[in-house]
């Protein structure tokens, strides 16, 4: 048996400031929208946001890559989010990796992938 669609969850305490984040943010589609729940696309991907956290600190998986993570970075802080780990590259990655706290308290990371001149 197979699911018919997978969504990444993550906690809002303001749906209409969470959904506005990584709407305007990302530029991801609104497939809809409540106060409890609500659902953004990006091709095949699914952002679900349900309602009702206290804003804490949310520690999750979620992991955008981005051709330039340096600008998704300043997108993110223009946007009300927070950089909690400027985007370095770690010793044995080819990838360029920060961390991040969406203005619900949902932390993620952002990637870019280096070529291998870069590396």
């Amino acid at each position: 048996m197979r699911p018919e669609k997978m969504k990444y969850v993550l906690l809002a305490a303001d749906m209409e400031r969470a959904v506005a984040f990584y709407r305007d943010t990302f530029s991801l589609e609104v497939l809809m929208q409540s106060a409890w729940w609500s659902e953004l696309g990006y091709g095949d991907a699914i952002l679900a946001l349900h309602g009702g956290h206290d804003r804490s600190r949310n520690p999750t998986g979620l992991s955008l890559q981005f051709d330039s993570v340096v600008d998704a970075a300043r997108r993110i802080e223009k946007a009300g989010g927070r950089i909690l780990d400027f985007p370095r590259q770690r010793e044995g990655e080819p990838l360029l990796l920060g961390t991040c706290l969406d203005p619900e308290g949902n932390e993620f990371f952002i990637t870019e992938m280096l070529h291998p001149s870069q590396g």
